[in-house]
C-alpha cells in the first residue's frame, strides 16, 4: 500500500473525527446562541454550561434502533445518510488548513469539492423518494430544486476567483493573497481584477452557502412548521445523525471556502500577526462564519419557496453573470 493512500485513509478518519465533533459542539453552540438570543437558558445541566449535552445525545442516538417504515424502498434508504456524509468526508481531504496542513492537495481542488457538492443532492431525493411518505418527498423535491437554483451563481462567483488567480488550486488561491487585510480577494482594488464588485461576490456565495447547507431562512427543505420534520422525518437513531453530521458538515465546508476564496485562507489580516501559526487564522475565520451562520439563523424569518428561487433565478445569477464577465474585462485591460 503506497504512502500516499495511506496519508488519504489517515485523513478521511481525522475527517470523520472532525466532522463528527464539528457537529456535536457545533449544535451546543448554536442551541447556546438560540438561547441567548431569544432570553432564554439554553443547554445547562449536563456538565459546566452543558457541555457534556452533545457526547450524550450522540450515545442516545447510537444505542437506538433503526426503524424502516413499511413500503420502503430499503436499500435507499439505509443507503441516504451514508451518501450525505461522503461528499462532505471527502472534501475536507484536499482543503488546506494552513500552508503545511493538508490532507491530499490537488491542483483541481476546487472543481473536486464542487463535484462532491453536486452529488449530496442524491442524497436528499433518495431519503425522500425511498421513505415512502408524501412530506419527506415534497421535502425532498424543494431540496433538490433549491440546491440546483444555488448552485449556478456559487460556481460562477468561484468562476470569477479562478479567472483571477488561474488556478483552482486551493493552496495556490491562498498564496496569491498577501499576509495582509488589503490583498485579500474581498478588497477589489489591490487584487489581480481591481474589480470593486468583489464585496458583492462574496455576499452572493456566503448566500449561496447558506442556501445549500438548507440553513434558515432559506431551510424551505426541513420547514418543520410546514413539512413535519423534512425529507429526514422518518429517520431515527443514527439514520438521523448522519443526516444532521453531514449537515454541519457541509456548513464548515462552505465556511472553509469562503475563507480560502475570499478571506485569504491562512494569512493573517496584518503582517505583524504572522507570529501566530496559520492554523490559528485558518479556523478563526471559518468559526466565525460559523457564527454568523447561528446568528442569521435565529434572527430571520423562513422566506416562501417562490421568493428563495426568485431570489436565485432572477438576482444572483443575473449579478454574478455580470461580475464574471466584468472581471473578465478588467483582466483584459489591466
Amino acid at each position: 500500500m503506497s504512502l500516499t493512500l495511506l496519508n488519504v485513509i489517515f485523513a478521511v478518519v481525522v475527517a470523520i473525527a472532525f466532522a463528527a465533533l464539528n457537529a456535536a459542539y457545533l449544535v451546543w453552540a448554536e442551541r447556546r446562541g438560540a438561547g441567548r438570543i431569544q432570553r432564554r437558558p439554553g443547554p445547562n445541566i449536563n456538565g459546566p454550561f452543558g457541555l457534556f449535552q452533545p457526547p450524550l445525545d450522540g450515545l442516545k442516538l447510537m444505542a437506538k434502533q433503526l426503524t424502516i417504515p413499511g413500503g420502503a424502498d430499503k436499500i435507499l434508504f439505509v443507503a441516504a445518510p451514508v451518501l450525505s456524509m461522503f461528499p462532505a468526508i471527502m472534501s475536507f481531504v484536499t482543503i488546506p488548513f494552513s500552508e503545511m496542513i493538508v490532507a491530499h492537495n490537488m491542483n483541481v481542488g476546487l472543481l473536486m469539492i464542487f463535484a462532491f457538492a453536486s452529488s449530496g443532492s442524491m442524497a436528499l431525493l433518495f431519503a425522500g423518494w425511498s421513505s415512502r411518505n408524501k412530506y419527506a418527498m415534497m421535502s425532498a423535491v424543494r431540496s433538490v430544486s433549491q440546491a440546483v437554483a444555488y448552485e449556478i451563481p456559487m460556481l460562477i462567483t468561484a468562476i470569477t476567483i479562478v479567472l483571477m488567480t488561474g488556478t483552482m488550486d486551493l493552496m495556490e488561491i491562498v498564496r496569491q493573497q498577501g499576509p495582509s487585510i488589503l490583498h485579500w480577494n474581498i478588497f477589489p482594488l489591490l487584487t489581480n481584477s481591481h474589480n470593486l464588485l468583489m464585496p458583492f461576490s462574496f455576499l452572493i456565495f456566503f448566500t449561496c452557502t447558506l442556501a445549500e447547507t438548507n440553513r434558515a431562512p432559506f431551510d424551505l427543505g426541513e420547514a418543520e412548521s410546514e413539512l413535519v420534520a423534512g425529507f429526514h422525518i422518518e429517520y431515527g437513531s443514527m439514520g438521523f445523525g448522519l443526516f444532521f453530521m453531514a449537515e454541519y458538515a457541509n456548513i464548515v465546508i462552505g465556511s472553509c471556502l469562503t475563507t480560502i476564496l475570499f478571506l485569504g485562507g491562512w494569512h493573517p489580516p496584518l503582517p505583524f500577526l504572522g507570529f501566530i501559526p496559520g492554523v490559528v487564522w485558518f479556523l478563526l475565520k471559518i468559526y466565525i462564519l460559523i457564527a454568523t451562520f447561528i446568528w442569521i439563523r435565529w434572527t430571520f424569518p423562513r422566506t416562501t419557496i417562490y421568493g428563495l428561487l426568485n431570489l436565485s433565478w432572477k438576482i444572483l445569477i443575473p449579478i454574478s453573470l455580470f461580475n464574471l464577465l466584468l472581471t473578465a474585462g478588467l483582466l483584459k485591460v489591466f
